[in-house]
């Protein structure tokens, strides 16, 4: 049977098109008109509904954006699997829910594994992408060889929800700590100081850690296709109500999410995700100078 993709959006594009060189016939569907054209040309086939798609596949790989679209999804699908279904989410999901829906797949004989991959779009077209697996021993060894045709580390995390778990963690720390380096050239430029003089002291001092890659947020692109700002508060904000389920109060994180909503309500969400910056200058009346990515 045909491995079945559903979301063929940013992300799913390409790595479906890793699966098709890795030699795997491919039943593709989106919701959105055209979006699977791409890889019908490559030869995939398009299915015309998720029923079908599950219906014609032992193995459905996910690539949606976030909880709602999950459920909604798996809903469609439970009805028309066979019991022996693998459903691989390499989507960004809650632990909530990664967890329910590994319930619900496994009652009837099928497994759900949550599998979400970092290395953002770049990662995905090279099929570098690290992928972080919850699922139990079979499952995982059941995906893996699938997986690996776009990914170069996959990590077998633990139980169900638990690479959900280390994505979540991932994200918050990564897309948290830009907003904190951004604030302090924010601070430094407000002072007067020269951007790129401050950075040479701070790579040198015990803040340099962090600071080190601190022109990969401060560069000033944009419109860089790396990882959308409105996906970036979205994962935030899963990250905040899967900690609030586990009973984790994240006080730095709630508080970077509010300039991430900020930056959305002021019609960044299409921006690359260190547009942050630019909610940090309104409030202090102040820019910052560009840094220059290190190639």
């Amino acid at each position: 049977m045909a491995v079945g993709f559903i979301g063929t959006g940013t992300m799913g594009v390409p790595i479906a098109r890793h699966l098709l060189r890795a030699g795997h016939a491919l039943r593709v569907f989106d919701l959105a008109p055209g979006a699977t054209q791409s890889l019908v040309d490559a030869g995939a086939q398009k299915a015309e509904s998720i029923g079908s798609l599950a219906r014609s596949s032992r193995t459905l790989f996910l690539s949606l954006p976030g909880p709602t679209e999950i459920r909604a999804v798996v809903d469609a699908v439970l009805p028309a699997m066979s019991a022996d279904t693998l459903i691989i989410d390499l989507s960004t999901n809650s632990v909530d829910c990664a967890r329910t829906l590994a319930t619900r797949v496994a009652g009837q004989g099928g497994e759900f594994i949550d599998a979400p991959v970092s290395g953002g779009v770049v990662g995905a077209e090279r099929g570098t992408l690290s992928v972080m697996v919850g699922a139990t021993q079979a499952g995982f060894d059941r995906a893996k060889p699938l997986i690996e045709s776009f990914a170069k580390a996959v990590i077998h995390v633990g139980e169900a929800g638990s690479g959900t778990l280390a994505k979540l963690v991932n994200n918050q720390i990564f897309l948290c700590a830009s907003v904190l380096i951004q604030e302090g050239f924010v601070l430094g430029a407000k002072a007067g100081m020269d951007a790129q003089t401050l950075k040479a002291i701070l790579d040198v001092s015990s803040a340099g850690l962090y600071t080190r890659k601190a022109d990969f947020v401060l560069s000033r692109d944009f419109d860089k296709a790396v990882f959308k700002l409105g996906i970036a508060a979205k994962d935030v904000g899963v990250a905040l109500e899967s900690a609030a389920s586990l009973g984790v109060d994240m006080p730095m994180t709630s508080a970077a999410h509010a300039i991430y909503r900020d930056a959305v309500e002021h019609g960044f969400g299409a921006e690359v995700f260190s547009a942050t910056l630019k909610v940090l200058e309104g409030r202090a009346d102040v820019a910052v100078a560009r840094l220059e990515p290190k190639p």
